[in-house]
């Protein structure tokens, strides 16, 4: 039987990239705006934060320590406990418009970020791209042609990679060479005619060993999980109308944990909301995810 708690009420503005740090056995996760960095312990509750000098789309693990993250300006890493914030690649100082925002590691130690037209709401201009940050330093971009870059998500066997454009509710699908690096053959996985809410923006993602995709839909409240040939498998109504990002983690990698925004309640919702801005845990799927990768620079 599923179960849904709040883990920690910490009423982010944009609660974002959940990630299960075996280190320390804790949840981390975003909240993009305020700026900051947050930390779990599942077992006792204890929870800490750290204030963060700029925006921070995504966050993955690094094996040197802390983090590597997608941010306002480009490729940061981060070790909140030692107050390290350090910039490692700016890779569109010529357009301060777009910034980074949902990233991923995969399983060779790379991480892949999707940009996003930070003026997205006024302008909807495909104008940002996905990147790979290679542990060497150097950056590539990847794809090209996107608003608003999110659901990066790997199946189980490392032949697909998932990304979605939430402003152009889609998400595609690529063939993936693991060891190259590279991503082809594109095609629609998912599109709004999908989505059983009614605005079908895919936010954040992840996959679990049955290589079913599951996916927050902010706007509508729900947590879907979808099989790999794009079939709608199940669909939960949140306590959250804005959940963001879904991420498996615990000793097993058999809970979930979700995080959730504020910024898209309307006036009248806000103060109201059960969980609003929380970080969610989801227990009893009876399926399991996949260990998050390290990032290898």
């Amino acid at each position: 039987m599923e179960a849904i708690r709040c883990l920690a009420d910490t009423a982010d503005e944009l609660g974002e990239s959940p990630v299960w740090d075996p280190r320390d056995h804790c949840v981390w996760w975003l909240d993009n705006l305020k700026p900051a960095i947050h930390r779990c312990d599942p077992a006792t509750g204890a929870h800490a934060e750290w204030k963060l000098p700029e925006f921070v789309g995504s966050i993955g693990l690094r094996a040197k320590g802390g983090f590597i993250a997608g941010t306002l300006q480009g490729f940061a890493v981060i070790e909140p406990e030692k107050g390290i914030f350090e910039t490692i690649a700016r890779p569109e100082p010529d357009r301060p418009g777009n910034r980074m925002n949902d990233g991923k590691v995969d399983r060779r130690g790379r991480f892949w970020c999707g940009g996003m037209n930070a003026r997205f709401v006024e302008t909807y201009e495909p104008s940002a791209s996905l990147w790979r940050l290679d542990p060497d330093g150097s950056v590539h971009r990847m794809e090209t042609g996107i608003i608003v870059g999110n659901g990066i998500a790997f199946s189980p066997d490392d032949r697909t990679m998932y990304l979605s454009d939430s402003s152009a509710k889609t998400v595609w699908a690529y063939d993936f060479d693991l060891d190259a690096g590279t991503i082809g053959n594109r095609r629609i996985f998912l599109s709004a005619t999908n989505f059983p809410g009614h605005n079908g923006k895919v936010d954040g993602a992840a996959v679990d060993t049955d290589g079913f995709y599951w996916a927050a839909l902010p706007y509508d409240g729900l947590l879907m999980r979808y099989a790999p040939d794009g079939r709608i498998d199940r669909c939960y109504r949140m306590p959250s109308s804005c959940p963001t990002m879904p991420s498996f983690g615990g000793a097993a990698h058999d809970v979930m944990f979700v995080t959730t925004a504020r910024k898209f309640l309307n006036g009248w919702q806000r103060g109201v909301q059960r969980w609003e801005g929380a970080l969610l845990e989801v227990t009893g799927l009876g399926v399991k995810g996949l260990p998050e990768p390290m990032f290898a620079g």
